[in-house]
């Protein structure tokens, strides 16, 4: 286990300082025990801070989304509606989350299959910290990996009040994952009496019914408070197939192009000496599909002539035998969630508080794929007993009449076995989360220390039942000698030979199906322990106020697993293969806080403030290391403040990074030697002669599978981050007739990130490996004897670093009542200026711009510039709200299905084969009343989003559905109506 080189010094001091004001202020606890308590100040805990304070001054840029907001955007979880802001990147969300389609996701964390993330910044789900009420929340778990992230599903809706997200780096107040932001989820603490609510929506083509239920409640005593909500929701599937978008393989392409080879008739690639001898003096392979109208039962069989291979009851395959796996995807995800969310304080003495808060959530989801492809032989890259599969010539179905052997003469044989429906995964899901705080306040000299200890503790355990997955043992045997397979009680000899036969029923009968597949059982845990301590008050007095610190202690445990199903573990499926994952993590950190209010009421200096932290961590697993972080508050004059922060953030390894042993992800891949002959330079021609590719080669399938897995030896990830920007509150805006209120803020950053941990691109690889022919990129790369890719390793590892920079900015304007009613606009924006990922190359790293760019596998676009214009008309008991989201254009690279030279017209640019996925905006509409009649008790909305029923721009790259489901909506208009209840 590698420990990182760290000088200990800085830590000790810190630990030191921390423990100076601990033991002072204990003995401070006891002298002021008799004081009187007297009441707080008016300052607050802001996101970003731990230092109570008032938030017009806040340091760092912090947007707020209000649970009003959420009830306007139509959205049912916490994610879809984050989705929305112009600060979101891209992360799994219902309508980009398929088990079964592509695997395990080259970052460690699994697949997360049902799950909800949230990204900031393009940087990554996992180093986004989500906080509810200033704490930790578990990571998600989905019985299909060790995910680093949060799965926001886990978070009730009904119980919010509002969230916060930091614009910003936090690693020296939070710790380990706040490198690109924090959300911080505030839940409801005032609430008095009983309410209900329920939200109802789908899609105007009649599909993705969706239906909420809340009720909550909250009552308080004298000393006590308490708050209850519940709420049941359900999201019902869109399939692919019901959406023009979706339902073709590649969207404006002919059917067939970019499909699979694994067809339901089936693809026969095999040298057969009978069909000739090649100038070389190798056998001629043939390449077959069969005809539609054949009949194999094992009687009759299908008529094959090695003499004139392409006649009879078969011939060549082509691009329009491919499959066309699109139909059996969801565009959205079915999802059932019930949670249940409480809170109770209770004063124990006048200053000291005891909370407790406790929630439940259970998630029932379910994921689904096309038929399970089975491909054999030696370029089939399916696990041992697939690739060396040898089916005898007197099988009963083999029609071919040699014997088929994975190592000597079968290529590829691919089939698609329609016969046993779809791939279907089943997820069911629970997450516990139960946090203890006692908290106080103390007079020590008279002057206010608040302090604060919790224990808080997240489960989430999740099994995952996969339907109609295929054993590949079991295949191997059913394909084999039949005496083999009759020896062994239930074997049945399998038929994949036959296709769907004259009648379309499929030549793979029931007792077949039953011998060779099984129900694959996955289970998954993550666990959490925390226990955090902090106090906070002020030192002494300065010119503008009072030294204020913060510092703290907090210990951390971190727990994961991921078990597959022991057929998967013993390498016996023929889907996709996974190993198990275990391990933890331990750390106990210290920090320290100061916030120096230096000069005021100054001619041009209104406020200056200088802020400073420091977090020292202890890793088990990585030794200790030291964050900074420091900031400038300049409040100009009263409607105009300037702040500039400086923060290094910290991400240590997750345990799906560290401790995944091994898994497969099929990446989108374009292989330069698919038709090297005719497609590439002399250059690249002669490297892939020398890569043993042979002249005939031409890529089999788009997806090439690619081995992924975890790695001890990472080191964490350092961050450096830089935010300036400032904030306009003119007071002359409420002075006027028109106009009540007017905020302007802006926001530039700029975050270089080291020691990223990731793994090299795979298609960079690929690219670089046959432009160069280095070890560095060819070492883990294998290819069978027809060409294909049979093997491709692609370990995580601290790949290089990663340098963003961009511009957010906020305007909002209000007017006053007037005749029309009253107006409110709010304008948010994200500028995305850079974003370049810097890999090892032969001669250092080399920078890739992805600003603007769509990469399509895993899909992920990173848009330069993203705004949403809200706008609120309230006149009488109504409110009219309009939102417009807009998301500029992005380049993707074409896939290598539409080389040839007549489909390159679908591609933009033809030229380069990029294509542009054009510049969008979704329009949405709502129409609530709030009778003053009833005193705002009852409340009903009725809206449409996306109007205009506007498509996503089509992706041609992208993995799953033909557009980048991270970024943009479901196609189609989506009715939505709400009503809320309150006694």
């Amino acid at each position: 286990m590698a420990i990182t080189n760290i000088d200990r010094r800085g830590g000790r001091r810190v630990y030191a300082v921390v423990g100076l004001f601990v033991v002072q202020t204990t003995l401070a606890f006891w002298s002021a025990a008799a004081i009187a308590a007297q009441n707080a100040p008016e300052e607050i805990i802001v996101t970003g801070s731990r230092i109570r304070q008032n938030p017009v001054d806040r340091v760092a840029p912090l947007q707020t989304a209000t649970s009003a907001d959420i009830a306007r955007s139509g959205e049912i979880s916490v994610a879809d509606y984050l989705q929305r802001l112009p600060i979101s990147g891209s992360a799994i969300n219902r309508s980009n989350n398929a088990s079964g389609n592509l695997g395990f996701p080259p970052d460690g964390g699994g697949i997360g299959a049902g799950a909800s993330e949230i990204d900031l910044r393009y940087l990554g789900s996992k180093r986004v910290l989500v906080l509810v009420d200033g704490k930790r929340w578990v990571r998600g778990s989905s019985a299909s990996g060790v995910s680093g992230a949060v799965d926001l599903n886990t978070i009730p809706t009904a119980a919010i009040d509002r969230i916060e997200v930091l614009q910003d780096g936090a690693s020296p107040i939070y710790g380990s994952d706040a490198i690109a932001g924090v959300v911080n989820i505030i839940t409801r603490s005032d609430f008095q009496g009983l309410g209900l609510e329920t939200n109802q929506a789908q899609f105007d083509e009649g599909d993705g019914y969706t239906q909420d239920y809340s009720l909550s409640f909250g009552v308080s005593g004298e000393r006590s408070r308490a708050f209850l909500a519940a709420s049941y929701a359900r999201q019902e599937a869109v399939f692919s197939k019901d959406r023009a978008l979706s339902r073709e393989v590649i969207y404006g392409a002919p059917p067939g192009v970019g499909g699979s080879s694994g067809t339901p008739q089936g693809r026969f690639i095999f040298a057969d000496p009978r069909a000739g001898l090649n100038p070389n003096g190798t056998p001629v392979v043939v390449d077959l599909a069969l005809n539609s109208n054949a009949l194999n039962d094992g009687v009759t069989r299908p008529v094959y002539n090695p003499t004139d291979p392409a006649s009879g009851d078969f011939h060549e395959f082509g691009t329009a035998d491919r499959f066309n796996f699109r139909p059996y995807n969801y565009l959205v995800t079915p999802n059932r969630r019930v949670n249940l969310f409480g809170k109770a304080e209770y004063d124990v003495t006048d200053n000291v508080e005891l909370r407790f808060t406790a929630a439940f959530t259970n998630r029932k989801s379910s994921n689904q794929a096309a038929p399970n492809p089975l491909f054999l032989g030696s370029d089939a890259g399916a696990g041992f007993y697939l690739d060396n599969i040898f089916i005898p010539a007197d099988q009963r179905y083999n029609p071919f009449g040699i014997d088929l052997d994975g190592r000597s003469n079968l290529i590829t044989l691919g089939r698609r076995p329609l016969e046993a429906g779809p791939r279907i995964f089943d997820q069911n899901v629970d997450t516990w989360m139960v946090s203890g705080t006692l908290s106080g306040e103390l007079q020590p000299a008279g002057k206010p220390v608040f302090w604060d200890v919790s224990l808080n503790w997240g489960r989430n355990s999740a099994s995952q039942l996969g339907h109609n997955i295929f054993n590949a043992r079991k295949l191997a045997l059913a394909l084999g000698p039949e005496a083999n397979c009759l020896a062994v009680p239930g074997c049945v000899p399998f038929n994949i030979f036959g296709g769907q036969g004259p009648n379309g029923t499929g030549s793979i009968t029931p007792d077949m199906l039953a011998w060779a597949t099984f129900i694959q059982s996955d289970q998954s845990e993550q666990e959490l322990n925390d226990i955090i301590a902090n106090i906070t008050g002020d030192l002494f007095a300065l010119p503008a106020g009072p030294m204020s610190y913060a510092l703290g202690y907090e210990y951390r445990k971190e727990t994961g697993s991921f078990t597959p199903d022991a057929t998967v573990q013993a390498g016996e499926t023929a889907d996709v293969p996974a190993a198990p994952t275990s391990g933890e993590t331990q750390v106990r950190e210290a920090y320290l806080e100061l916030r120096a209010p230096l000069l005021g009421d100054l001619p041009a200096i209104k406020r200056l403030e200088l802020s400073a932290a420091v977090r020292s961590s202890d890793y088990d697993a990585f030794g200790r290391d030291e964050v900074y972080k420091g900031g400038l508050y300049w409040r100009v004059a009263e409607d105009f403040a300037f702040r500039g922060n400086y923060a290094e953030g910290f991400r240590a390894p997750n345990i799906g990074e560290l401790f995944n042993s091994g898994s497969r992800f099929d990446s989108n891949i374009n292989d330069p030697c698919s038709n090297y002959t005719v497609n590439a330079s002399p250059a690249v021609q002669a490297n892939c002669t020398a890569l043993g590719v042979p002249a005939s080669f031409v890529q089999i399938n788009q997806q090439i599978s690619v081995q992924t897995g975890g790695n001890e030896e990472l080191r964490p990830e350092k961050s450096k981050t830089y935010t300036v920007g400032f904030s306009y509150n003119p007071s002359w805006a409420g002075k006027g007739e028109w106009l009540d209120q007017l905020s302007i803020d802006v926001n530039y950053y700029n975050v270089k990130l080291e020691d990223a941990i990731q793994a090299l691109s795979a298609q960079i690889q690929l690219t670089n490996c046959v432009n160069t022919l280095s070890p560095l990129f060819c070492n883990g790369i294998v290819r069978g004897p027809g060409g294909s890719i049979t093997a491709f390793a692609n370990q995580l590892t601290n790949i290089g670093r990663i340098e963003t920079d961009g511009f957010d900015w906020t305007v909002v304007l209000a007017t006053p009542e007037l005749r029309i009613g009253l107006l409110r606009f709010t304008w948010s924006n994200t500028y995305l200026n850079s974003y370049e990922e810097f890999t090892l190359g032969l001669n250092g790293l080399v920078g890739t711009q992805r600003a603007g760019i769509e990469i399509g596998s895993p899909t992920r676009g990173f848009v330069r510039y993203k705004s949403t214009l809200a706008i609120d008309w309230a006149l009488h008991d109504f409110v009219t709200s309009l939102t417009l989201r807009y998301l500029s254009a992005l380049t993707e690279t074409c896939p290598g299905a539409l080389v040839d030279a007549d489909l390159q017209n679908i591609c933009s640019d033809p030229a380069r084969l990029e294509n542009e996925m054009k510049s969008k905006v979704f329009t949405d509409l709502q129409l609530s009343w709030t009778p003053n009649a009833l005193d705002g008790q009852l409340q009903l909305a009725l809206g449409i989003n996306n109007l205009l029923n506007e498509d996503p721009p089509p992706c041609l790259s992208c993995d799953l559905n033909n557009y980048d489901g991270t970024l943009y909506p479901v196609p189609g208009r989506y009715i939505h109506a709400r009503a809320a209840l309150k006694f």
